[in-house]
């Protein structure tokens, strides 16, 4: 299996107050965490959302401002024009993910359950995405989730989702 991780990161920090990506954890940014944490899971890693230094990005489906949903669907259709397989995919919030995520989440599709972005998605699902994206109503990932029928999963350890300064303590 190819396997492409994303980290969607092309939203607005509105709860954060700041550009969270940026917000420094033990003196690394919460961006380059994750990259640290899904690089060693993955055949390739990208942005979604946004230019990173030392990372390739990809543009949010099908313009900017249409959430995680459009990161993931700009992931998906990047990884199906480039032949991986799946996507594993996961905000640039979400410092403590674990070092067996993959292994957790199992076949895909497959989210975690109380962080939806966080998930498993074949790469085949880019053209189902697109048209489901197609209604401006259809901008959740739960939503997308539920229909495709992507199984949730309860992590071992439950995952730190920062949206708030406080929530880097």
């Amino acid at each position: 299996m190819r396997l492409l991780g994303a980290i969607l990161a092309g939203g607005k920090s509105r709860r954060f107050g700041s550009d969270k990506a940026e917000a420094l954890v033990d003196g690394v940014t919460l961006l380059d965490r994750v990259a640290r944490a899904l690089r060693p899971q993955v055949d390739a890693l990208v942005v979604a959302g946004r230019e990173w230094p030392g990372l390739a990005s990809v543009a949010d489906w099908p313009e900017p401002g249409q959430g995680p949903l459009g990161g993931l669907a700009g992931a998906l259709d990047h990884a199906e024009r480039q032949g991986f397989d799946h996507v594993l995919s996961c905000g640039c919030d979400i410092p403590d993910l674990p070092p067996d995520l993959l292994a957790q989440l199992g076949s895909g599709p497959s989210i975690v359950d109380a962080l939806p972005i966080v998930g498993l998605w074949p790469a085949a699902l880019a053209p189902l995405l697109k048209d489901w994206m197609a209604n401006s109503a259809n901008r959740s990932v739960y939503r997308f989730a539920n229909h495709i029928g992507a199984r949730r999963v309860a992590l071992h350890l439950p995952l730190t989702n920062v949206n708030h300064p406080e929530d880097l303590q």
